[in-house]
């Protein structure tokens, strides 16, 4: 179906097909599940003693295959720009769940090396890169609040896949739960992607629909050599990067972050649950935020948030004070969400955004992989985490303050009234 059927037909039915594209790449973006470290989280114990390998050797695996996944950042990006959304969904989900398969059946260390590795890179890294890219080539001028409906979506998706994951590993093992979830790769997002997805619609084909005059043309779209030299992506980038650090290492530690002030594990289930429906709802605002106001101010105060909840974290005394901090943890992590997977295609346009979104997904993944060990090292250190926190708190302060004063691409103050 070409770009211009697709058009007419959104235009008739005044229904605009980016929204199907929308949903199917939430759902790939759930797909990502084995290459993350919450999902690989919901096998480790079983597989250690399966495998009879002990949580060191587990640990430099883990961050081996991390590091080398993020390299599948880079190329994906100028594979999707070539060849479209369809063709390399469908390829991704395909190579994804037979990969997960064949990391059901290991039985060796060097093997689940291989594995891991290749399910950190077509997963967290390659399928990310291409479900966050998805809508930013079919939105333009209610790119963010479609990136907020995307990122709700998302969230849900994964509050149902990982309960989900984590019974039939309960129920049947780890093993058994792979090769199901790898299945589901191949025989249910991959027909979906191929079924659904189409190619990316003429510039003006949302326009057309929303029945705005304003026209924005490839022509201003960036390189991803013109968006590197661009500071706003840097003080983007790095800002989002330090946020996945921080969830990802509080998201590991959390527990033992509380039980040193005290806390009970049952304090830490509720901590979590707060922070993940505050999260939903921080999705949300965000996304109607931005759409009347800028990325810019909601990139400043989801920092804000976030320093303040750092430099709280040390200092909780109560269950109340536990929850609060869960509540801005949650609240900024929405908001970063929605600043990170809007504001490439806002700033750069669609038709490198494969090469540029990937490259700031790498620096997403580096980050993250780092978070676990820098605040570990610095409990071993020092006998606390709270350092850890001081330090980034002020980094995150830092940040806020380049992200209000950084030039912003000129796609972002488009000369044209909205229509």
């Amino acid at each position: 179906m070409s770009s211009t059927t697709i058009e007419k037909q959104s235009a008739g039915a005044r229904i605009y097909y980016g929204w199907v594209v929308l949903g199917v790449a939430a759902l790939a973006m759930v797909g990502t599940l084995p290459g993350r470290s919450q999902g690989l989280g919901l096998i480790t114990e079983p597989l250690l003693r399966d495998l009879a390998i002990d949580r060191v050797r587990f640990a430099q695996i883990n961050l081996v295959a991390t590091l080398a996944g993020s390299v599948f950042s880079f190329g994906i990006g100028g594979v999707l720009d070539r060849y479209g959304s369809r063709i390399v969904l469908t390829s991704l989900a395909l190579l994804l769940g037979s990969v997960v398969m064949a990391l059901s059946n290991v039985e060796r260390a060097a093997m689940l090396i291989v594995g891991i590795t290749l399910t950190r890179g077509l997963g967290q890294s390659a399928l990310s890169v291409v479900s966050l890219a998805m809508p930013g080539k079919w939105f333009r001028r209610r790119l963010t609040r479609a990136m907020g409906i995307y990122a709700l979506v998302m969230s849900v998706g994964f509050m149902i896949a990982f309960p989900a994951v984590g019974a039939l590993v309960l129920a049947r093992g780890w093993r058994a739960a792979m090769a199901c979830v790898g299945m589901a790769l191949i025989a249910g997002l991959a027909p979906v992607a191929w079924l659904l997805v189409r190619s990316e619609p003429g510039m003006n084909a949302e326009l057309a629909v929303a029945g705005s005059d304003s026209r924005q043309s490839t022509e201003m779209d960036s390189t991803l050599a013109a968006a590197l030299r661009s500071p706003a992506f840097w003080v983007v980038g790095i800002a989002s990067s330090l946020y996945g650090l921080i969830a990802s290492g509080i998201g590991l530690f959390n527990e033992s972050i509380l039980a040193e002030r005290g806390f009970p594990p049952g304090v830490y289930h509720r901590a979590l649950a707060i922070t993940a429906i505050t999260g939903l709802a921080g999705n949300v605002v965000a996304g109607a935020w931005a759409d009347r106001s800028s990325l810019r101010r909601l990139l400043v105060v989801a920092l804000a948030l976030l320093t303040g909840a750092l430099v709280a974290l040390p200092h909780v005394r109560t269950i109340a004070a536990v929850m609060a901090q869960a509540v801005a943890m949650g609240v900024s992590g929405g908001f970063v969400m929605v600043v990170f997977f809007s504001f490439w295609a806002k700033a750069y346009g669609r038709t490198h955004l494969g090469r540029i979104q990937g490259s700031a997904q790498a620096l997403t993944v580096l980050a993250s992989a780092i978070g676990p060990l820098l605040l570990a090292w610095c409990a071993r250190t020092t006998g606390s985490y709270a350092d850890a926190f001081y330090a980034l708190a002020a980094a995150l302060a830092v940040l806020a303050l380049a992200a209000a004063i950084v030039r912003m691409p000129s796609s972002l103050t488009p000369r044209t009234a909205p229509g």
